[in-house]
């Protein structure tokens, strides 16, 4: 059971880099309905797992990591790019959606080209933290 909380947090991850994707690849072919719809979900997901990271470690704490020697400083290679660019993500996702709902899209244009990376990273290294603390 302790296990579950971390699993639900990583597949929402997952959800909003499959998310991330499939956006882009429907902006790309100027289809912005299902563009949309996919970055609204990507957004929601996102939010969801924020909320439910913060109420674990709230509740949880911190998950030690077991291994050592190469894996354990990869392991925190990606665990310390993930946490400090997951801190420059959430006012980036927020002015990105902001300028869309505005209808400002050239401004929204600008600042996805930088967002949309930045955040699939940041999903991506949330679900390899995942994998790496709890299935190697």
């Amino acid at each position: 059971m302790r296990i579950l909380w971390p699993t639900v947090n990583a597949l929402l991850n997952l959800t909003s880099a499959l998310l991330l994707t499939a956006g882009y690849r429907f902006i790309r072919r100027r289809r912005v309905r299902a563009h949309r719809a996919c970055m609204l979900g990507a957004v929601t997901s996102s939010a969801l797992f924020l909320l439910s990271y913060v109420l674990y470690h709230t509740f949880h704490g911190t998950t030690p990591f077991p291994k050592g020697g190469f894996i354990r400083i990869l392991y925190f290679a990606i665990l310390l790019s993930h946490t400090v660019l997951a801190l420059i993500i959430l006012p980036l996702v927020l002015l990105t959606l902001l300028r869309a709902l505005r209808a400002e899209y050239p401004r929204h244009r600008q600042i996805a080209r930088w967002t949309l990376p930045l955040w699939l990273y940041v999903s991506v290294t949330g679900v390899a933290i995942y994998v790496m603390l709890y299935h190697w």
